[in-house]
């Protein structure tokens, strides 16, 4: 398979650069992956698209302040994206500056406070913060890390809306962006009228917004990206399939959380880093519905949508979404899909 094969063409204006002033505002194409079949709705209909017993699997990572300025001692500037936090002082950093850091070098990012580069790691930089604790140091003087898509700067609005209403684990640099439709009152419905929830934590990398390079899909390689299944969830899962019920993810960061803890044929509690990547061919072993926002050209998260409703399936819902003047990818709407019947593993 090419990455070309995934490719789609976006006005550049249906690009949301703001959320709409409801959560459950975003419209809601519907695509059912055993027929390719499309039904334009609303989000706050979302409800009635579920049965008692369902399931919905979220992903509760919050987004942290992870988008970082400071400057050299020569006076050049640098910019951190923040990947992982390995403890109190010190992260795995992605940097931008205009000549490549070195091990040694000091970077200022606070008054007297530095981020001293340790050591290559990868693309990836191991820093020590001196004389600040992470994360209270990033909540105090770190912005947040917008997509590269979104062209304004981060306002108090992002800090609110770029991050889900049931969002509680630090540690994610973008947002799982499905569940940003969600809010209280959705919630409280769901749950009234029979439809269950459970959370998975993934703490969502910078690897998300890294385009995939190589021409041959499968040459591509996945970041690392610590995940977290309870034992809680799985016992959650088998009641639901013995009532009948079916699972949803709520967003592609669930539905890797949870395929990832059921890699070894069977679901169980899962704790620890995951370079899943889904390509059409995979077989979903654990979800049996998905809950997504539209996804970048020639990326790997429309590659497991593909692999989950089908290729052409997904592709022609997309154009329709564009005909449609849905709008996309963090800030946009949302789409609810059901599996091909390839895609299925059980």
């Amino acid at each position: 398979m090419r990455r070309q094969d995934f490719h789609y063409v976006l006005p550049q204006e249906l690009i949301a650069q703001h959320p709409l002033p409801q959560r459950t505002a975003s419209r809601l194409l519907c695509l059912d992956g055993a027929s390719g079949a499309l039904a334009d709705r609303r989000f706050r209909e979302l409800p009635s698209l579920f049965n008692p017993d369902d399931l919905l699997v979220f992903n509760d990572t919050r987004v942290i302040p992870a988008r970082l300025f400071g400057h050299k001692t020569s006076g050049g500037a640098v910019e951190f994206l923040v990947e992982r936090l390995l403890d109190e002082h010190h992260a795995l950093v992605l940097a931008r500056a205009s000549k490549p850091l070195r091990a040694g070098m000091h970077i200022r990012v606070a008054e007297s406070v530095d981020a001293v580069v340790l050591n290559h790691e990868g693309e990836f930089l191991r820093v020590e913060f001196t004389n600040a604790v992470l994360p209270e140091f990033l909540y105090q003087h770190g912005h947040v890390p917008l997509p590269p898509y979104v062209r304004h700067a981060d306002s108090p609005e992002d800090r609110e809306r770029y991050q889900t209403v049931y969002a509680r684990v630090p540690g994610a640099v973008a947002a799982p962006t499905a569940g940003l439709h969600f809010d209280d009152s959705l919630l409280q419905e769901l749950e009234r009228s029979g439809v269950r929830r459970e959370f998975v934590t993934l703490h969502v990398g910078a690897g998300t917004f890294q385009p995939v390079r190589e021409d041959d899909i499968l040459k591509h390689h996945m970041h690392s990206e610590q995940a977290f299944v309870s034992q809680a969830v799985c016992d959650a899962v088998a009641d639901t399939r013995r009532r009948g019920g079916r699972v949803v993810a709520v967003g592609t960061t669930a539905v890797r959380s949870l395929e990832a803890a059921a890699a070894g044929g069977v679901l169980r509690a899962f704790a620890g880093d995951t370079s899943l990547y889904i390509y059409p061919g995979y077989r979903f072993r654990v979800v049996d519905a998905l809950i997504t926002n539209f996804h970048l050209p020639e990326s790997t998260l429309l590659m497991l949508v593909a692999a989950f409703a089908g290729q052409e399936n997904v592709l022609a819902a997309y154009r329709h979404a564009v005909q449609q003047r849905y709008r996309f990818f963090s800030y946009g709407d949302a789409m609810f899909i059901t599996p091909a019947q390839a895609a299925r593993g059980r």
